[in-house]
């Protein structure tokens, strides 16, 4: 039995932050061919009010999945079908009778995550993570125009950046690196299961960081 996938849970606050800002939390993932043929996704967007407390809560857990995307208007909007997967394993998308399926994982190449396209066409293909509860995984990573009999390869390390723009959406593919400065990064492997964060803006400088409560 692999181990139990473990659960991280964040809370991000701010109590009279002087400014109503928009908080966007995305995945910084160490891929090659990132902005080329794979691209990060934006996990979560927040409002945070000028004045008051505010907080906004994810929740990452560690099972990782593969999903057929399914792209509109430049966001991953659904999963036609997916397969729970550990690292190390593999699994191949077929096609018949116009219903896709991944086939059950086995043991492929330690550390990296793999899944073949054997559906006659070319497929568009997502890395998520499945919290307890869902039955289709939130995608973290796309992968666009996989050929027929081609694979994707994976290696995902939850990096976890936070950005202050209102210019993305939740589940919008990111094309390019994000137009303004991370002002924070986490390695959530590192994290306790719960943790709390403060967000909060310098009144001199305007500049906002997010500090471990």
């Amino acid at each position: 039995m692999p181990p139990r996938p473990f659960v991280k849970n964040l809370t991000f606050q701010s109590k009279d932050l002087g400014k109503e800002v928009t908080l966007m939390l995305a995945w910084s993932p160490n891929v090659e061919g990132l902005y080329e043929d794979v691209f990060p996704i934006v996990w979560k967007v927040s409002k945070f009010g000028k004045s008051g407390p505010y907080r906004a809560t994810a929740t990452y857990t560690a099972q990782l999945a593969f999903s057929r995307a399914q792209v509109e208007s430049g966001k991953v909007i659904s999963a036609a079908t997916s397969v729970n997967i550990n690292n190390g394993e593999k699994t191949t998308l077929t096609e018949a009778n116009e219903v896709y399926h991944f086939s059950p994982p086995q043991a492929g190449t330690s550390g990296i995550l793999q899944a073949q396209n054997h559906t006659g066409s070319i497929q568009e293909i997502s890395v998520g993570f499945v919290n307890r509860g869902d039955f289709m995984p939130t995608p973290v990573l796309y992968f666009s125009d996989v050929g027929d009999g081609s694979r994707v390869t994976a290696k995902f390390t939850p990096v976890l950046r936070a950005y202050i723009t209102s210019d993305y959406e939740e589940t919008s593919i990111l094309r390019g690196q994000v137009d303004t400065p991370a002002i924070w990064s986490q390695d959530l492997t590192g994290l306790a299961q719960n943790t709390t964060w403060n967000l909060s803006r310098d009144a001199n400088t305007g500049r906002y960081t997010i500090t471990h409560a």
